[in-house]
Protein backbone atom coordinates (compact mmCIF):
# COMPACT_ATOMS: atom_id res chain seq x y z
CA UNK A 1 0.00 0.00 0.00
CA UNK A 2 1.07 3.39 -0.43
CA UNK A 3 2.46 5.63 2.01
CA UNK A 4 -0.22 8.02 2.01
CA UNK A 5 -2.44 5.68 2.90
CA UNK A 6 -0.45 5.64 6.28
CA UNK A 7 -1.11 9.07 6.88
CA UNK A 8 -4.81 9.16 5.91
CA UNK A 9 -5.40 6.04 8.73
CA UNK A 10 -3.97 8.06 11.52
CA UNK A 11 -5.68 11.44 10.35
CA UNK A 12 -8.68 9.48 10.77
CA UNK A 13 -7.23 7.42 13.65
CA UNK A 14 -6.37 10.65 15.46
CA UNK A 15 -10.45 11.45 15.78
CA UNK A 16 -11.48 8.34 16.75
CA UNK A 17 -8.19 7.91 19.70
CA UNK A 18 -8.69 11.21 21.22
CA UNK A 19 -10.23 9.29 24.19
CA UNK A 20 -7.09 7.61 25.50
CA UNK A 21 -4.31 9.86 24.20
CA UNK A 22 -6.19 13.59 24.34
CA UNK A 23 -6.46 13.22 28.06
CA UNK A 24 -2.53 12.58 28.53
CA UNK A 25 -1.77 15.61 25.86
CA UNK A 26 -3.97 17.66 28.04
CA UNK A 27 -2.97 17.21 31.05
CA UNK A 28 1.15 17.91 30.04
CA UNK A 29 2.74 21.11 32.06
CA UNK A 30 1.95 24.82 30.36
CA UNK A 31 5.30 26.73 30.89
CA UNK A 32 3.71 30.29 31.65
CA UNK A 33 7.21 32.07 31.51
CA UNK A 34 7.66 31.09 27.86
CA UNK A 35 5.45 30.48 24.79
CA UNK A 36 8.49 29.03 22.70
CA UNK A 37 9.00 26.31 25.54
CA UNK A 38 5.52 25.78 25.54
CA UNK A 39 4.96 24.79 21.94
CA UNK A 40 8.66 22.79 22.29
CA UNK A 41 7.86 20.71 25.14
CA UNK A 42 4.26 19.73 22.61
CA UNK A 43 6.60 19.25 19.82
CA UNK A 44 8.58 16.62 21.32
CA UNK A 45 5.88 14.84 23.02
CA UNK A 46 4.53 14.21 19.63
CA UNK A 47 7.89 13.44 18.07
CA UNK A 48 8.55 10.90 20.76
CA UNK A 49 5.02 9.70 19.75
CA UNK A 50 6.12 9.42 15.92
CA UNK A 51 9.43 7.83 16.92
CA UNK A 52 7.67 4.73 19.11
CA UNK A 53 5.52 4.29 15.60
CA UNK A 54 8.38 4.41 13.15
CA UNK A 55 10.44 2.25 15.96
CA UNK A 56 7.35 -0.47 16.27
CA UNK A 57 6.62 -0.25 11.69
CA UNK A 58 10.19 -1.52 11.23
CA UNK A 59 9.85 -3.81 13.63
CA UNK A 60 6.50 -5.50 11.69
CA UNK A 61 8.03 -4.14 8.57
CA UNK A 62 11.61 -6.75 9.34
CA UNK A 63 8.70 -9.75 10.21
CA UNK A 64 6.75 -9.12 7.12
CA UNK A 65 10.33 -9.49 4.88
CA UNK A 66 10.80 -13.10 6.64
CA UNK A 67 7.50 -13.78 5.85
CA UNK A 68 7.53 -12.62 1.88
CA UNK A 69 10.61 -14.38 1.61
CA UNK A 70 8.97 -18.03 2.74
CA UNK A 71 6.46 -17.18 0.13
CA UNK A 72 3.77 -16.06 2.22
CA UNK A 73 2.96 -12.72 0.64
CA UNK A 74 -0.27 -13.08 -0.44
CA UNK A 75 -1.26 -15.21 2.78
CA UNK A 76 0.26 -11.75 4.27
CA UNK A 77 -1.95 -9.40 2.78
CA UNK A 78 -5.25 -11.61 3.36
CA UNK A 79 -4.20 -11.67 7.18
CA UNK A 80 -3.51 -8.12 7.28
CA UNK A 81 -7.30 -7.18 6.09
CA UNK A 82 -8.86 -9.65 7.96
CA UNK A 83 -7.02 -8.45 11.18
CA UNK A 84 -7.99 -4.63 10.29
CA UNK A 85 -11.78 -5.76 10.18
CA UNK A 86 -11.15 -7.86 13.43
CA UNK A 87 -10.26 -4.74 15.11
CA UNK A 88 -12.97 -2.59 13.46
CA UNK A 89 -15.87 -4.84 14.20
CA UNK A 90 -14.05 -6.17 17.51
CA UNK A 91 -13.94 -2.36 18.45
CA UNK A 92 -18.35 -2.09 18.61
CA UNK A 93 -17.77 -4.70 21.40
CA UNK A 94 -14.95 -3.37 23.47
CA UNK A 95 -17.30 0.23 23.65
CA UNK A 96 -19.80 -1.70 25.16
CA UNK A 97 -17.37 -3.59 27.71
CA UNK A 98 -17.66 -2.06 31.24
CA UNK A 99 -14.86 -3.94 32.42
CA UNK A 100 -12.66 -3.39 29.51
CA UNK A 101 -13.96 0.66 29.63
CA UNK A 102 -12.83 0.79 32.93
CA UNK A 103 -9.37 -1.29 32.71
CA UNK A 104 -8.83 1.27 29.75
CA UNK A 105 -9.13 4.37 32.35
CA UNK A 106 -7.53 2.95 34.80
CA UNK A 107 -4.60 3.02 32.58
CA UNK A 108 -4.49 6.34 31.72
CA UNK A 109 -4.66 7.44 35.13
CA UNK A 110 -1.66 5.21 35.92
CA UNK A 111 0.60 7.08 32.89
CA UNK A 112 -0.56 10.23 34.13
CA UNK A 113 0.40 9.37 37.57
CA UNK A 114 3.36 8.17 37.05
CA UNK A 115 4.31 10.91 34.32
CA UNK A 116 3.30 13.64 36.72
CA UNK A 117 6.36 12.38 38.89
CA UNK A 118 8.23 12.80 35.74
CA UNK A 119 7.72 16.11 35.02
CA UNK A 120 8.25 17.27 38.48
CA UNK A 121 11.76 16.68 37.60
CA UNK A 122 11.47 19.91 35.45
CA UNK A 123 13.41 18.59 32.16
CA UNK A 124 12.10 18.88 28.78
CA UNK A 125 13.00 15.60 27.73
CA UNK A 126 10.73 14.06 29.68
CA UNK A 127 7.83 15.41 27.03
CA UNK A 128 9.79 13.10 24.68
CA UNK A 129 9.39 10.50 27.11
CA UNK A 130 5.95 10.90 27.71
CA UNK A 131 5.09 11.17 24.01
CA UNK A 132 6.87 7.72 23.60
CA UNK A 133 5.40 5.69 26.28
CA UNK A 134 2.04 7.12 25.06
CA UNK A 135 3.20 5.54 21.41
CA UNK A 136 3.18 2.14 23.03
CA UNK A 137 -0.67 2.10 24.52
CA UNK A 138 -3.04 0.00 23.25
CA UNK A 139 -4.70 1.54 20.41
CA UNK A 140 -6.80 -0.22 17.87
CA UNK A 141 -5.43 1.91 14.81
CA UNK A 142 -2.52 1.77 15.88
CA UNK A 143 -2.56 -1.88 15.20
CA UNK A 144 -4.28 -0.69 11.79
CA UNK A 145 -1.09 0.95 11.06
CA UNK A 146 0.67 -1.74 12.05
CA UNK A 147 -1.29 -4.37 9.82
CA UNK A 148 0.08 -1.61 7.07
CA UNK A 149 3.86 -1.85 8.35
CA UNK A 150 3.65 -5.76 7.76
CA UNK A 151 2.22 -5.89 4.38
CA UNK A 152 5.02 -3.47 3.35
CA UNK A 153 7.30 -6.40 3.33
CA UNK A 154 10.52 -3.99 4.14
CA UNK A 155 12.32 -2.98 7.59
CA UNK A 156 12.46 0.87 6.18
CA UNK A 157 8.84 0.93 4.22
CA UNK A 158 7.65 -0.31 7.67
CA UNK A 159 9.44 2.57 9.51
CA UNK A 160 7.99 4.77 6.72
CA UNK A 161 4.42 3.69 6.51
CA UNK A 162 4.37 4.21 10.66
CA UNK A 163 6.32 7.35 10.40
CA UNK A 164 3.15 8.75 7.93
CA UNK A 165 0.61 7.07 10.28
CA UNK A 166 2.43 9.14 13.46
CA UNK A 167 2.47 12.74 10.71
CA UNK A 168 -1.31 11.91 10.54
CA UNK A 169 -2.11 11.50 13.97
CA UNK A 170 0.02 15.49 14.67
CA UNK A 171 -2.05 17.66 13.79
CA UNK A 172 -4.44 17.04 16.08
CA UNK A 173 -3.03 15.76 18.80
CA UNK A 174 -0.64 19.04 18.64
CA UNK A 175 -3.61 21.15 18.43
CA UNK A 176 -5.04 19.48 21.49
CA UNK A 177 -2.18 19.70 23.67
CA UNK A 178 -2.27 23.17 22.77
CA UNK A 179 -5.53 24.64 22.85
CA UNK A 180 -7.30 21.49 24.37
CA UNK A 181 -10.18 20.04 23.53
CA UNK A 182 -10.90 23.02 20.76
CA UNK A 183 -12.94 20.43 18.19
CA UNK A 184 -16.73 19.96 19.06
CA UNK A 185 -17.91 16.58 19.79
CA UNK A 186 -20.50 16.28 17.23
CA UNK A 187 -17.94 17.26 14.78
CA UNK A 188 -15.68 14.70 16.29
CA UNK A 189 -18.98 12.36 16.02
CA UNK A 190 -19.08 12.91 12.09
CA UNK A 191 -15.96 11.87 11.70
CA UNK A 192 -15.92 9.23 13.75
CA UNK A 193 -18.76 7.70 11.20
CA UNK A 194 -16.38 7.69 8.45
CA UNK A 195 -13.20 6.07 9.98
CA UNK A 196 -14.72 2.39 10.04
CA UNK A 197 -15.81 3.14 6.44
CA UNK A 198 -12.34 3.78 5.65
CA UNK A 199 -10.74 0.69 7.64
CA UNK A 200 -13.29 -1.58 5.85
CA UNK A 201 -11.93 -0.26 2.73
CA UNK A 202 -8.24 -0.91 3.11
CA UNK A 203 -9.35 -4.23 5.02
CA UNK A 204 -11.09 -5.41 1.18
CA UNK A 205 -8.25 -3.91 -0.15
CA UNK A 206 -5.65 -5.51 1.30
CA UNK A 207 -7.55 -8.91 0.87
CA UNK A 208 -8.56 -8.05 -2.87
CA UNK A 209 -4.68 -7.84 -3.16
CA UNK A 210 -4.01 -10.91 -1.46
CA UNK A 211 -6.45 -12.57 -3.95
CA UNK A 212 -4.71 -12.18 -7.07
CA UNK A 213 -7.82 -11.83 -9.04
CA UNK A 214 -6.22 -10.23 -11.78
CA UNK A 215 -7.42 -6.66 -11.20
CA UNK A 216 -5.37 -4.14 -12.24
CA UNK A 217 -3.50 -1.87 -9.59
CA UNK A 218 -6.85 -3.37 -7.28
CA UNK A 219 -5.41 -7.23 -7.25
CA UNK A 220 -3.41 -7.91 -9.85
CA UNK A 221 -1.63 -11.25 -10.61
CA UNK A 222 2.50 -11.38 -9.43
CA UNK A 223 2.29 -14.75 -11.68
CA UNK A 224 1.40 -12.41 -14.51
CA UNK A 225 4.48 -10.20 -14.18
CA UNK A 226 6.25 -13.07 -13.08
CA UNK A 227 6.00 -14.73 -17.15
CA UNK A 228 6.01 -11.12 -18.59
CA UNK A 229 9.24 -10.90 -16.56
CA UNK A 230 10.64 -14.26 -17.82
CA UNK A 231 9.38 -13.41 -21.04
CA UNK A 232 11.70 -9.97 -21.13
CA UNK A 233 14.44 -12.17 -20.04
CA UNK A 234 14.20 -14.56 -23.27
CA UNK A 235 13.79 -12.33 -25.62
CA UNK A 236 17.14 -10.71 -24.38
Amino acid sequence: MELISGFIIGLLGSFHCIGMCGPIAVSLPADKFSKWSFIRGRILYNSGRIITYMSLGAVFGLIGNRLNLFGFQQAVSIAVGIIILSVVFGGFYLKKNRMLNSLQSRIISFIKRTLNINFDRNSKSSYLVTGIVNGILPCGFVYIGLSGALASGEFTDGAFYMMMFGLGTFPLMFGISVFGNFIGLNFRNVIRKFVPAFAVILAVLFILRGLELGIPYVSPSLKSHTEIDNTELQCN
